[in-house]
């Protein structure tokens, strides 16, 4: 498949995923569906460890992970610690809000990257970017003006500041990304393999305790955009690092047209959800993922 082509059908399964979430948590208990959604993804990353270790050159090169020692287990681990609270924090906000304000959100979140590798790396943003991360800041300000009309304030609104929450520990793990396939050299497909195994265990606890009501809880109800999320995220991701294959593909380009998902996600928040002001927010969240665009392409 072509570099494009291949970015563009990783931004519809991400904006995918971000419905089938928005479907499985409405008016349902959110650990389990955390468990679930990434026990399938790990079964599906073991089955593929089990067949290489089993009969080695059996599956594509993309697919393929390499030994791991001990260390580099740990640091895996951390990988999925971070991705897991980021999680926790985003489905509960995104449980009790708009997909139309949250999607747009959780979209900024390579500007904090940016921001990140400023302040911790010592990077230096270009003029692209600058103006990229001020056009997005001034978008978030419209869109938090949008959200006052459905009666979410975001300066005092706790899910807004989870959300937040979320989208930050993301861009930690981002640039955490960068250090694991960069500095430690793992393949892109080990870190996703054996964090996604680890988000697994790591989610098995609480959902154990959610099971045994440990504390007081909501119920569950089995969707079936549960393993759906699973399955777009996978597709996603895998569509994403065979487009960043080419030799030709532009990694700017390509993470530019990924921030397309927004979109999709906000449109099917307007018109599968039902969520009010669609227009009243429009403006702001083209703002934002032209911005986000400018931050990436800079």
């Amino acid at each position: 498949m072509p570099w494009i082509a291949a970015s563009l059908v990783s931004a519809l399964f991400l904006g995918l995923y971000d419905l089938s979430k928005k479907h499985a948590i409405r008016e349902n208990a959110v650990l389990p569906i955390l468990f679930w959604s990434t026990a399938l993804a790990a079964l599906w990353w073991g089955g593929l460890l089990l067949a290489e270790n089993r009969i080695p050159g059996l599956l594509p090169d993309i697919w393929v992970t390499e030994p791991v020692s001990p260390r580099g287990h740990f640091l895996l681990f951390l990988k999925s610690l971070l991705v897991a609270a980021s999680w926790l924090f985003s489905y509960f906000a995104l449980k009790h809000l708009p997909l139309s304000l949250a999607a747009p959100v959780r979209a900024t979140g390579p500007l904090w990257t940016i921001l990140g590798a400023v302040l911790l790396l010592g990077e230096r943003p270009s003029f692209l970017q600058s103006l990229g991360i001020a056009t997005t800041l001034v978008a978030f300000l419209g869109l938090s003006r949008a959200g006052r009309k459905e009666g979410i304030h975001f300066h005092r609104n706790g899910w807004i500041f989870c959300l937040i929450g979320g989208t930050l520990l993301g861009s930690i793990s981002g640039l955490y990304d960068k250090y694991l396939l960069g500095t430690v050299g793992f393949r892109a497909s080990t870190v996703q393999a054996w964090f996604s195994v680890y988000l697994a265990l790591i989610f098995f606890l609480p959902v154990i305790g959610w099971q045994r009501r440990w504390w007081k809880r909501g119920p569950f109800h089995w969707r079936w955009t549960i393993p759906l999320i699973a399955v777009c995220l996978l597709v996603a991701d895998y569509v994403y690092f065979d487009a960043l294959r080419d030799p030709d593909a532009l990694v700017s380009v390509v993470s530019s047209l990924r921030r397309g998902s927004t979109l999709i996600a906000f449109a099917g928040g307007i018109f599968l959800f039902r969520e009010p002001h669609g227009r009243r927010k429009l403006p702001a969240v083209l703002g934002i993922v032209i911005g986000i665009v400018l931050t990436v392409a800079g």
